[in-house]
């Protein structure tokens, strides 16, 4: 190299950049339409995100479930799918993967997350009984209540803020569940359902702290503690690095410490574990578990397919195993953090601090000029389509739906619009084009006149509800 040509390195500047784990080996095009295409293709699907065609988006945000790359290592598994009715070998490997990795005694398959979510509902719950949670998730409640349970949020208050920098807004208020526990007594409470990384408020972690202070208080109460870990592997992620002593543990031990203290969970795979399809059902207790198999045949399949394929269960355990490498983790929550880092830069409203698969855009701040009936959330997710085909799906008032004693709106605090980030699917250089788009949306956020609904199904209406602007 001349003399004359100076070398500028990483260690010079004082920083040294990471790159992910990864490298490309196949790649599917994308395609970018005209504004007029966007607006005829949005009015088609009634204004909901849900009701586009993929072929009509160019960078999809909708969601992480079952959106995520898969590797080599799995792609390869897949081909060693035995198909076997019953006793496959790949529920095997599942059954050991999970048992090595989240710490339960007993696997239960299931298609996806929410018929895990079915089975711990049928089986946990009496009708009239309440279910403490941190922060209610769409499938989750639903579930519950038709269960005959009765939600109630118990997440700290600071967990309602977008504003708030409070580290850990996942945690359970352990002053609420007290005070629920003493209004109706232990015994009418079916369980705590404790979510890592809480996808409604934002993404936001649960600390250690917290989870061993709740199975104390659950041991005390004789109440169980089950945990949706569909999102645990980045629970883990946000502990490592703002927990004290844990920065010198890895993501594994990390997720093994915390899922013992709990008695079970159910795990859409779809995220964390990097397949397209499939979940399951874990349990200690070998009483529920024996309940939990044999409803499984009833609405799932056999206890050893759970309504997926061998390849599936396949795909799941090897994507279990990549899923707790500090790498690949820092990768996928480092990503989510460089789009979090532009929108600062451009002073866009959106929850803080950074959760771990997404950015939640805070529509009231976008649209301060709207009322939640105007669906803020809704509108936003429709102006960032319309901008640049990007699509992104509404958390607020359509997501929350209706109180099911009165039939009113649900008005939560949080009015949100979310960008998902699939695993291993997209490059920083998407992640410029969105901040671009999310800015120039901000920057004509006073023109915005928000939505009506004109179609709304009476369950999880947000997938098919059907608007049109004001």
């Amino acid at each position: 190299m001349p003399e004359h040509v100076p070398v500028t390195t990483g260690q010079q500047l004082g920083r040294r950049s990471w790159a992910e784990p990864w490298k490309i080996k196949m790649v599917e095009p994308l395609w970018m339409s005209t504004r007029e295409e966007r607006e005829r293709a949005l009015a088609e699907a009634g204004y909901n995100t849900f009701l586009l065609r993929s072929e009509e988006v160019y960078i999809d945000l909708l969601t992480d479930s079952g959106t995520n790359a898969m590797s080599d290592r799995q792609w390869a598994g897949m081909i060693l799918g035995d198909e076997a009715y019953a006793g496959s070998r790949n529920f095997y490997r599942l059954e050991a993967a999970v048992q090595r990795y989240y710490g339960y005694a007993h696997v239960v398959p299931t298609h996806q997350g929410r018929g895990a979510e079915h089975l711990i509902s049928q089986l946990a719950i009496k009708p009239g009984q309440f279910v403490p949670g941190n922060m209610y998730f769409t499938t989750t409640r639903l579930h519950q209540e038709r269960a005959g349970g009765v939600f109630v949020d118990v997440i700290r208050d600071e967990a309602h803020d977008p504003e708030s920098l409070y580290p850990f807004k996942g945690d359970v208020d352990l002053g609420k569940l007290e005070a629920l526990v003493a209004e109706h007594g232990a015994e009418q409470i079916a369980y705590v359902s404790l979510a890592g990384t809480v996808n409604m408020a934002g993404g936001q972690p649960v600390s250690m702290a917290n989870v061993k202070a709740l199975r104390s208080f659950c041991d005390e109460h004789a109440i169980r503690l089950f945990l949706d870990a569909t999102r645990m592997v980045e629970n883990a992620w946000f502990i490592q690095e703002r927990e004290d002593g844990y920065a010198g543990r890895s993501i594994a031990e990390i997720l093994l410490e915390f899922c013992s203290y709990t008695d079970g969970a159910w795990m859409s795979a779809k995220k964390d574990s990097l397949v397209n399809i499939g979940g399951w059902l874990a349990l200690n207790d070998s009483d529920l578990f024996e309940e939990a198999r044999n409803l499984v045949v009833v609405f799932e399949g056999l206890h050893t397919y759970g309504g997926l394929a061998g390849r599936d269960m396949e795909a799941i355990a090897i994507g279990i195993e990549e899923s707790v490498q500090d790498a690949h983790v820092r990768s996928r929550i480092g990503q989510v953090y460089y789009l979090g880092e532009l929108l600062e830069a451009a002073d866009v409203p959106f929850v803080r601090p950074v959760g771990g698969h997404a950015i939640f855009l805070d529509a009231r701040r976008f649209y301060p000029h709207l009322s939640q009936d105007a669906f803020p959330a809704q509108t936003l997710a429709a102006e960032l389509y319309l901008d640049s085909g990007i699509r992104s799906m509404e958390r607020g008032i359509v997501s929350a739906g209706r109180d099911p004693k009165t039939g009113d709106h649900r008005y939560p605090k949080l009015e949100l619009t979310r960008l998902t980030i699939p695993r291993r699917v997209y490059t920083q250089a998407h992640m410029d084009v969105v901040a671009e788009a999310v800015q120039a949306v901000y920057a004509a956020r006073e023109n915005a006149r928000g939505l009506k609904l004109t179609y709304e199904p009476r369950l999880l209406r947000f997938f098919q509800a059907r608007f049109e602007p004001l």
